[in-house]
Parts: C-alpha cells; sequence; structure tokens
C-alpha cells in the first residue's frame, strides 16, 4: 500500500499462526514489525485500523466457516494451516493404513481449505466381486440400506444414502479402479471431491485404497468416518453374509 502523505511505498504480509473456535477473534494477538528505515507511520496504521481490519476479516471467515461446515465441523489449527502433516495409525482389524494430509492451498469449487485423505483397507474377497459391490446397483442398495441410483458408466449419475452422498463415475477400468466425483449433502453448493478407488488383487482377498481428494478441512473427520463405517464396515458384512449363505 502507499502511505496517502508521504507517498512512499509498503509491501507486506498478514499471518495467521492459529485460529480455531477456541480463540475469541477480538482476543487475537496482532503484531507488527517492519524493516530498517521504513517510517513508524505504517507501524502505527496497522496497530491501529489494520487490527480492526485483519479481525473483521478473522470474523467473516469463521462465520463462513460455521455456517457453511454444519456436519463433522472441525476449525482449522495450526496442525491443518500452513502444514502438511501425515499421520500413520498403527493397524488394527483389516485396516493397513489411515492417515491424512492437509493442504490450506488446494482450492477445489470454491475457496476454503481443503484435506486429501488416504486409507487403505483389506477385504476377503476377489477384486472382480469387490470391484462389483460398487458398481452394481442392487449389491449397493444392499451394503447402504437404501435406494440408490447407480449408473456405472463415465459421466454416469451415483446417489445413495436417501440424497447425502451424490455424485459421477468418471474412470472405471473393471476390476482395477474407479475415479467417482463425490461430494456430501452438507458441503458447500457444487464443491466436489475426486475419490480414487484402486483394487489389488491378492489371490483370495483384495487391498483397497482409497485416495479422497478436496475435502473441506471442517468435513475431515466425518467424510473418514462416513468411508469407514458406511461403506467399509457394511461392505464387510455384505460379504460375510454371502459367505454364510454358501455355507
Amino acid at each position: 500500500g502507499t502511505v496517502k502523505e508521504s507517498g512512499e511505498k509498503h509491501k507486506g504480509s498478514v499471518e495467521i499462526p492459529n485460529l480455531s473456535e477456541e480463540n475469541e477473534v477480538d482476543d487475537t494477538e496482532i503484531n507488527v514489525s517492519k524493516k530498517k528505515g521504513e517510517g513508524d507511520v505504517l507501524k502505527d496504521l496497522m496497530r491501529t485500523e489494520g487490527t480492526t481490519k485483519v479481525r473483521e476479516a478473522l470474523r467473516d471467515y469463521l462465520k463462513a466457516l460455521k455456517t457453511e461446515f454444519t456436519l463433522g465441523m472441525i476449525l482449522p489449527t495450526k496442525a491443518t494451516v500452513g502444514e502438511e502433516p501425515a499421520t500413520e495409525r498403527k493397524p488394527s482389524g483389516n485396516t493397513v493404513q489411515d492417515s491424512v494430509s492437509a493442504q490450506s492451498v488446494d482450492i477445489i469449487g470454491v475457496k476454503i481449505p481443503t484435506v486429501k485423505i488416504l486409507m487403505r483397507e483389506i477385504f476377503n474377497s476377489p477384486a472382480d466381486e469387490l470391484y462389483s459391490i460398487f458398481t452394481t446397483k442392487e449389491l449397493v442398495q444392499k451394503f447402504s440400506k437404501c435406494p440408490a441410483v447407480i449408473e456405472a458408466e463415465k459421466g454416469g449419475k451415483l446417489l445413495m444414502f436417501d440424497g447425502c452422498v451424490s455424485g459421477e463415475y468418471a474412470e472405471l477400468v473393471p476390476s482395477q479402479r474407479i475415479v467417482l466425483k463425490w461430494r456430501c449433502r452438507s458441503w458447500p453448493d457444487e464443491h466436489y471431491a475426486t475419490v480414487a478407488l484402486n483394487f489389488k488383487d491378492m489371490a483370495a482377498q483384495t487391498e483397497l485404497q482409497l485416495e479422497c481428494k478436496g475435502v473441506p478441512v471442517s468435513n475431515e473427520e466425518s467424510t473418514r468416518q462416513c468411508w469407514k463405517k458406511q461403506y467399509f464396515e457394511e461392505i464387510r458384512t455384505l460379504l460375510q453374509q454371502a459367505k454364510d449363505n454358501m455355507e
């Protein structure tokens, strides 16, 4: 910006190291520093009018998060904004890996912070059988326990869980790979994640690798639970029921 009185031009940035719902915006501490030789007018301006402007922007940001992201709301913290952590959990049961990396600059659809979720699961089923569970309407309706729209072709529509999940098929490689445009109803309008499901055949078992890119930060945990509880656990139950019936 330019100081009106002197015509001097100054360039700087504002860094927010941590912001969460536990912090009151008006309590946000504003620290101003300047390079050697720059006047005190700009520094004083940032401490007064600048502080007000910064707090107004933060208040609008928090308001947008709270009104748009109502399901499983998690506001950004120091661990998710400005950093790219990747955590791995110890294997439990059939879960091989469950990790997430946060990307504050990954902007898809609308300007919101998003994350990428990575999950790996082992299923006691050959790859072609597991693939068909994701692409056959009757089988989707069995594990989801709801009517569904499943048009398993490129550009085909997807509608599940009473409309809570929708999207379309972007790529299908039988028994190997499915790519979806995928969203939850509670997400901002027209915002989609990209979901890639890769099937690795291991004889009588299949390793399913899920990559979900573009998930709103505030919906990271609810999205993870959706896939874990409503997809993977229910599919395992369906496979076990089929095995029991055969025996």
